[in-house]
């Protein structure tokens, strides 16, 4: 035993050592933590589910296909055949390996309500969708990339109450493309506007365009061409949680579509009581004053 220790010994004395090639380099303390991704490196992993329920009509179908469009990193799946029991939408977007969920609701073949929610723990939305209009609708002579990166712009309208500011963060994180995104394109050609009027977001899709004069792009050279779609959300209530949870804000100026419909029916209906009333008057008028018996009356009577 102790004459093999003596063996490797000697081949360990007699072996050259390796000298570093002047070709290979030898990289500092400094480079080599540089090349050691950060902790405070951040990647943006976000994924948008978008599904609808049963029954949506053409025209919000086209809506959510133009969003599709929008969103390069979004997906689609199937419709939902359930209104109530939301919390299997959680259940599909963890499937999926999405974060945000926009769901179309319609009820009643014409009322949209838009839910956005952050999966699985929440916040969520829910907004009523009015004055809708879809790209193919709209024939506007806009047109940019596919796939291409948006800029997001907000109101300013949006830092002055606390949630509006929620609903911001929301939209930004759900519309603002991941910069390495397999799908999207490293390109910003298009404006994406959120704006605050009247109590209600109402959004629009601008086209970004140059002059082709000039070959330098300049931005105060650079105009706006609106290319769709439009839509305005009309914000319900915000809740803590994905699709329910306590109530976070609740819109006291909010009317419900079925209220308006009822009010106008009331309105219609109210012509046909006035006429009513009317004939029930001049009946108890000519009741109340009839008149006096003719003295003539049966003179020419044979």
């Amino acid at each position: 035993m102790a004459k093999r220790k003596k063996e490797a010994a000697a081949a360990e004395a007699s072996a050259p050592e390796i000298q570093p090639s002047k070709k290979s380099k030898v990289l500092a303390p400094s480079d080599a933590a540089a090349l050691q991704p950060s902790a405070t490196d951040f990647k943006n992993k976000e994924k948008v589910l978008i599904l609808s329920t049963r029954g949506i009509t053409f025209r919000y179908r086209h809506l959510m296909n133009d969003l599709i469009q929008l969103l390069p990193h979004c997906k689609k799946d199937n419709k939902l055949d359930t209104k109530n029991d939301r919390g299997v939408i959680n259940e599909v977007a963890d499937m999926k390996s999405c974060t945000s969920v926009i769901f179309f609701e319609v009820r009643k073949k014409q009322d949209l309500y838009l839910w956005m929610a952050k999966a699985p723990s929440g916040p969520s939305v829910k907004f009523h969708v009015q004055n809708v209009h879809t790209m193919a609708e709209l024939k506007l002579s806009g047109n940019h990339l596919k796939g291409s990166r948006p800029v997001i712009s907000f109101d300013k309208s949006f830092d002055e109450q606390p949630h509006l500011q929620l609903l911001k963060e929301m939209l930004a994180q759900m519309f603002a493309v991941p910069k390495k995104h397999h799908k999207a394109k490293p390109f910003f050609d298009h404006v994406i506007s959120f704006s605050v009027a009247d109590n209600r977001i109402w959004m629009r899709n601008y086209q970004v365009v140059l002059p082709l004069d000039k070959k330098k792009a300049d931005p105060g050279s650079a105009s706006l061409v609106e290319v769709g779609p439009r839509m305005c959300l009309n914000p319900i209530k915000v809740f803590e949680g994905s699709f329910g949870g306590p109530t976070l804000y609740d819109n006291p100026a909010y009317v419900s579509p079925n209220a308006i419909r009822a009010a106008a029916k009331r309105a219609a209906g109210g012509k046909y009581k006035m006429k009513v009333q009317q004939k029930e008057k001049r009946k108890d008028h000519v009741s109340a004053n009839p008149l006096p018996r003719d003295e003539l009356e049966d003179v020419f009577k044979g």
